[in-house]
């Protein structure tokens, strides 16, 4: 089992950056996908960003067309860690945020909310305008 905990959602204007972190335990995740997902009232969770693992020191990155050059995710192994880094802040950016993790994620699945398995409990940002 893995579990997941969000930190570092909450309120900034537009153009601002917050710093979103997902801290794993109960088992090393260097070799899981993991995802960042939001969802908005009224609206399905979606795909944000996320990064897999390609063997060796190798992650592979995607990202959400609407958060391309704004967004950076990466990872931090030694703390079992993964960071979103949310620069540009738009209030279309308001929602919940979602950590996500899974083993057997491929690039044609990590957009899929439904092909991970671990889930955290989720943090609110909301961007003002």
């Amino acid at each position: 089992q893995v579990q997941l905990v969000e930190s570092g959602g909450g309120l900034v204007q537009a153009g601002g950056s917050l710093r979103l972190s997902c801290a794993a335990s109960g088992r090393t995740v260097s070799s899981y996908a993991m995802g960042w997902f939001r969802q908005a009232p009224g609206k399905e969770r979606e795909f944000v960003a996320g990064t897999r693992w390609s063997g060796g020191n190798t992650y592979i990155a995607d990202f959400a067309d609407s958060v391309k050059g704004r967004f950076i995710i990466s990872r931090d192994s030694s703390k079992n860690t993964v960071i979103l880094q949310m620069n540009s802040l738009k209030p279309e950016d308001t929602a919940v945020y979602y950590c996500a993790a899974d083993r057997e994620i491929t690039t044609a699945t990590m957009k899929d909310p439904n092909e991970y398995a671990y889930w955290g409990q989720g943090t609110q940002v909301t961007v003002s305008s």
